[in-house]
């Protein structure tokens, strides 16, 4: 006798799709991963997010985030300045009163007058990718040459915001704030916020450029445009407000 031919289970529409987006998910998984080899392999370190942070590489689609992280990491933070060739010395945190500070160090050869300010990490980290990425480029760009001096008033003092008796604290009371207050190029030209910041030639440009380029870096950055208190320099903290101004 003849047997019957056996005939398939119909496979149910949720199987089909299931099985349809699994597919379709597993395609995806393999392009995603292709994508990935080809962007670690043809694309420039300061665009990935996983490559060390580097003072010495152009400004790329990562180098904010990792910025970000290594403002908040006390030992990358010192780091990519060792690496970036900024030499420091320890500070070691103090109290005083209301103003406390931690995560300290002084800058060596960084360009500042008077040398070696006390400020935190973050803010010293700021500081030496403004002038590489913003200071540096507007200098040769509208005065022709390099910045040698950066003169500033101070960065760490134990007072309140525009030295009243009450209010709130400075960030000058954490060491986390610095107010620059001119540059001086290679061949001795001074360039002065007090004098020069509305000044509608290449000085006045360059300054005004270098304000722009310090919001990148900076939590606050305050100039002549700000208000008459900031007439004669640029305070740059990393303190907890945004401004840019």
């Amino acid at each position: 006798m003849a047997r019957r031919p056996i005939r398939p289970k119909p496979v149910s529409p949720e199987v089909l799709a299931l099985a349809g987006a699994w597919s379709l998910l597993t395609d995806l998984l393999v392009m995603s991963l292709l994508l990935g080899v080809a962007i670690a392999r043809w694309a420039p370190p300061e665009d990935l997010p996983w490559t060390p942070l580097r003072l010495d590489q152009p400004v790329g689609l990562a180098t904010g985030f990792k910025f970000a992280l290594a403002a908040r990491d006390p030992r990358q933070c010192r780091l990519v300045l060792r690496e970036g060739g900024l030499g420091f010395v320890e500070e070691p945190g103090r109290v005083r009163g209301a103003c406390s500070t931690h995560n300290t160090l002084r800058l060596q050869g960084a360009q500042l007058s008077p040398a070696a300010p006390v400020m935190t990490c973050p803010e010293a980290l700021a500081y030496a990718f403004w002038i590489r990425h913003a200071v540096q480029p507007a200098a040769h760009a509208n005065l022709g040459e390099p910045v040698v001096t950066v003169e500033h008033y101070g960065s760490f003092a134990c007072r309140n915001i525009y030295g009243r008796a009450t209010g709130m604290r400075s960030e000058h009371a954490y060491a986390n704030a610095l107010d620059v207050s001119a540059f001086r190029t290679i061949s001795g030209r001074r360039v002065s916020v007090l004098e020069d910041f509305n000044d509608q030639g290449a000085r006045g440009r360059f300054l005004r450029r270098a304000r722009d380029g310090a919001c990148p870096w900076f939590n606050a950055v305050l100039g002549p445009d700000y208000n008459a208190a900031h007439r004669d320099h640029l305070h740059l903290d990393m303190g907890r407000f945004a401004a840019c101004r």
